[in-house]
């Protein structure tokens, strides 16, 4: 059974580990559960608020350009017709709801994939829970410093003490969220993850529901 080091603030390794099932972390990741939610929460994100006018709503055009017959054109309608410059669009877009949704064991088994692509990428960290409260920035700064991650950060750190949410809004490439709220592609789309020993207990409750 695969095992997961919980390190300490000051980024050393403590003697307490947590036991990964093996139905999960041991199994290759199913990259295809993962790109069905990911285009399902990348849809939801887009506003769609493009649009464009059809002849029936530009303004004008409301008299005929010139009589039907004996000019020698072509007889035209109005000037506000699509084939004229400053006409209507054929078939242009229109604001749209792109969202659709997938089921809920499928989201479900995405987040469970995720952090097993995160575990076997060794892009996965747990901390001890922070009970002491945080006056400053620069106190969490550090204790990310001595944990020495690159990148992206997303921190999951349920149990740890209410003040990190605010010494941790100025650090740069850092989001913090709960774990009922997290899902997998908040967790793809940063390069580490760093995660409590609450947080993963809550997280495991979460996927083994499936």
């Amino acid at each position: 059974m695969s095992t997961l080091p919980i390190f300490s603030k000051d980024g050393k390794k403590t003697e307490n580990t947590i036991d990964l099932p093996k139905e999960i972390f041991a199994a290759p990741v199913n990259t295809k559960v993962i790109h069905q939610a990911i285009l399902m929460y990348q849809a939801a994100l887009r506003q769609g608020n493009a649009s464009t006018k059809e002849r029936g709503s530009v303004s004008g055009g409301g008299k005929k350009p010139w009589r039907q017959k004996g000019t020698g054109r072509a007889r035209q309608g109005s000037i506000r017709s699509p084939l004229w410059h400053g006409g209507g669009v054929v078939f242009g877009p229109h604001p749209r709801d792109f969202s659709f949704s997938i089921p809920r064991r499928m989201r479900q088994a995405a987040l469970r994939e995720s952090l097993n692509a995160k575990f076997k990428s060794k892009e996965l960290m747990c901390l001890e829970d922070i009970k002491n409260a945080l006056s400053k920035t620069k106190d969490f700064a550090k204790i990310l410093n001595s944990l020495k991650l690159k990148g992206k950060v997303l921190a999951i750190l349920d149990g740890s003490d209410a003040s990190i949410n605010r010494v941790s809004r100025n650090i740069p490439f850092f989001n913090l969220v709960r774990s009922e709220d997290v899902n997998a592609y908040d967790i793809l789309r940063n390069k580490n993850l760093l995660v409590t020993k609450t947080a993963f207990d809550k997280l495991l409750e979460r996927i083994e529901k499936i």
